[in-house]
């Protein structure tokens, strides 16, 4: 089916979806057609045995949280998936799902093909279900600054967060491989994991399928405050293994830092709304620019990307 997108729409999800998305964490708050799949043959279960001897250089985290085990991935990742055609079906109708053509498509997932080879370098720990996910990535037409990975690899950028910040290629790296990160860690398993703990859900299945009950789930105080905890941890984490893939795909690690300059310029300061729980610009930049050294090396042997894109105009 053809796809009619107009660069001036602003994509408005159904109430219903937007509290799924609100409780996936979209955009890692930290958010559909089988021919917009575009990772066939590129990701194999054993990439690692492919990587260079220095794919253990570069930063380090701990394994994963054992509370995600609470949380039954496939289920949270059927979900997922069930939410993101239904977004980008509504973007379509909307005429807000930028089509395959698109320069910013093509930019998104030429950078993408870049960062995903490296999702298996072991100093990261990722999730061995990364190996059968289906990698997708859209466009969708919105004014929104955002962007975001959900369970099992389904990846969306508004444009906003492209045309208003004037991205370049390195600054879009890095977004790409802190969604990535967020994916690949389980972040969103280990946040519902959580919760089901603090609440003593049993059902876990109603829970995660039933879209309502888990906004509930994710109103509790109490769970609030512990992801408030957990979350800021996320992100520091996702932020570091974000660096470090950008480095391992060719885009310099200095546009961690340039990328946080524009966006606390874009937000006076202060994080937006879906950045609630991220650690503050000052802080971030700080941190990015200590963790710059632990992947210089690995960005001096990278191979550069052999195309550069510019970012939409700001028309």
């Amino acid at each position: 089916m053809k796809n009619s997108f107009d660069p001036t729409s602003d994509f408005t999800p159904s109430a219903p979806l937007a509290q799924a998305l609100r409780a996936h964490g979209a955009a890692c708050r930290c958010a559909a057609h089988s021919r917009r799949l575009f990772t066939s043959g590129l990701i194999a279960a054993g990439a690692t045995l492919a990587l260079p001897v220095w794919a253990r250089e570069g930063v380090e985290v701990g394994k994963r949280s054992s509370m995600a085990k609470l949380a039954p991935a496939d289920q949270i990742e059927a979900a997922a998936a069930q939410q993101y055609v239904q977004m980008t079906r509504e973007a379509s109708q909307q005429r807000a799902l930028a089509p395959d053509n698109h320069p910013q498509v093509i930019r998104l997932r030429s950078i993408a093909k870049q960062l995903l080879p490296f999702i298996y370098s072991p100093n990261y720990h990722s999730t061995s279900r990364a190996a059968q996910w289906k990698w997708e990535i859209n466009l969708i037409g919105s004014k929104q600054i955002n962007a975001f990975c959900m369970p099992g690899g389904k990846i969306a950028f508004y444009m906003g967060i492209l045309q208003e910040l004037q991205l370049n290629d390195d600054e879009v790296a890095q977004i790409m491989g802190h969604e990535i990160a967020h994916a690949l860690r389980e972040h969103a398993r280990e946040r519902l994991g959580k919760s089901f703990a603090t609440r003593g859900v049993l059902e876990l299945g109603s829970a995660l399928l039933g879209l309502g009950d888990l906004g509930r789930i994710g109103a509790n105080v109490g769970t609030q405050l512990l992801t408030m905890t957990f979350g800021r941890e996320d992100e520091t984490e996702a932020d570091k293994i974000g660096l470090d893939m950008a480095a391992r795909g060719g885009y310099n690690p200095e546009a961690g830092v340039s990328l946080w300059k524009k966006m606390g310029a874009a937000s006076k300061g202060a994080p937006p709304e879906w950045l609630s729980t991220h650690p503050s610009n000052d802080t971030r930049i700080r941190d990015l620019q200590a963790t710059i050294a632990d992947v210089q090396s690995l960005y001096d042997k990278a191979p550069r990307p052999t195309r550069r894109f510019e970012p939409p105009s700001k028309g």
